[in-house]
């Protein structure tokens, strides 16, 4: 048996590592300086630790697709986004569907971890896996999927210590898959009767943490007109027992920002509108707005006043800038802003210029900034206080501390 880890992302990876523990394993990345980085013991995630880097020398890593030739099970990391219409883009699944397409033989299994809507592996996946041979489904190939649960920077919660979901095209391939993820899983994982049972389970999973955190994003827009402290109330609300631990913020990144609109996509196209996560998509895309405003009224809409903001990467402890909303804020106080200046050690001030077309500062300048805003929890901002960020700036001093980083 030999395993192909097809996109050696923050998912990919990961599995590559710990699969090569006790298989025959090859990566497969596209991305030529992704391949280079990992050979030449670089992780621009910052996901691995020198030991796991160690070992990936030892891993055959290719970006060369005639690589695939001879592997029996493929494993499925790629990224599944959604177009400017929030509409799924399947590009990216269908094109590394057609690559295996030309080296499937007799008997092997492809497992897809990447998120989609319940039906959509087996409605398109494996239609696309049968475009370049005469094999069929479920006699001669077989499927499986067992979704990602990876959370980008956290150090606790890695790849072996989440249970795994797993299913297969038909129950010896469910059993197979299972087995496979059980042996390098130290938290087991849960077999489920069907691929689209599996498919909806972890759908379900960033749905809800998407109404959860519109929920907290309401009641934030309700207690400010109010008048009222939100974070105060809700660490009231925390005594009780059973009372949901969400706060209000920004929800950007690959998953809980993305993966309802393919729910939403596949509810509408079966005549069910799903208000609920429309409305709360709807709630959470407009924070960057509210953000915004309320900058503007700081500084009166001066357009010479210069801003800081503190933070770029989509969530906290992360260098991940994929979908952050903190370009969207930023976008925003461009319309009204002359200066805006942009600090996260954490991001790859490269890749923030190329895909964002924004240059960020390495260093603060003292008594310089009139506002200061922060937008992500980062453990290395924690030196931060009222007093040290005043420091910094001129005037008035203001600072926005919109995720309570300061006490």
């Amino acid at each position: 048996m030999k395993i192909a880890i097809i996109g050696l992302g923050y998912v990919g990876l990961p599995l590559l590592i710990e699969f090569s523990k006790k298989y025959n394993v090859l990566g497969y990345e596209k991305n030529k300086k992704r391949v280079y980085e990992l050979k030449n013991n670089i992780d621009s995630n910052n996901e691995l630790n020198a030991k796991q880097l160690n070992l990936i020398k030892k891993i055959n890593i290719t970006n060369n697709i005639n690589h695939l030739s001879d592997i029996n099970i493929f494993i499925v990391t790629v990224p599944t986004p959604v177009n400017k219409k929030n509409i799924p883009d399947l590009k990216p699944l269908k094109n590394v569907c057609l690559n295996i397409s030309k080296f499937l033989k007799i008997n092997d299994v492809v497992i897809f971890e990447s998120t989609v809507y319940p039906g959509l592996t087996e409605d398109f996946c494996v239609k696309w896996l049968k475009t370049y041979n005469n094999l069929i489904y479920n006699k001669d190939f077989f499927c499986g999927y067992s979704p990602e649960r990876i959370n980008p920077g956290d150090k606790s919660k890695t790849l072996t210590k989440i249970k795994k979901i797993t299913s297969g095209s038909n129950p010896k391939t469910s059993n197979l898959v299972n087995k496979l993820y059980k042996s390098i899983i130290k938290a087991g994982t849960h077999q489920v009767s069907s691929i689209k049972v599996a498919e909806a389970a972890k759908i379900i999973e960033n749905c809800q943490r998407d109404v959860n955190i519109a929920f907290m994003n309401e009641l934030e827009n309700i207690f400010d007109n109010l008048g009222l402290d939100t974070k105060e109330i809700l660490e009231a609300a925390n005594t009780k027992w059973n009372f949901l631990n969400f706060k209000p913020g920004l929800v950007g990144g690959h998953c809980v920002s993305v993966d309802p609109y393919y729910l939403i996509y596949k509810s509408t196209i079966k005549k069910y509108n799903p208000k609920l996560l429309a409305l709360a998509r709807n709630i959470n895309e407009k924070i960057p707005n509210k953000i915004t405003s309320k900058v503007r009224n700081l500084l009166n809409d001066n357009k010479n006043k210069k801003i800081l903001i503190l933070g770029f990467s989509f969530k906290e402890n992360c260098n991940d800038i994929r979908n952050t909303k903190v370009f969207n804020i930023y976008k925003l106080l461009n319309k009204t802003f002359k200066t805006i200046y942009i600090y996260d050690p954490l991001v790859n001030i490269k890749e923030v210029k190329e895909l964002y077309n924004i240059s960020m500062i390495t260093k603060l300048k003292k008594n310089y900034y009139d506002l200061v805003l922060i937008t992500v929890k980062h453990d290395i901002f924690k030196i931060f206080t009222r007093k040290k960020l005043k420091i910094y700036l001129k005037g008035k001093k203001i600072i926005y501390d919109y995720i309570n980083l300061l006490k």
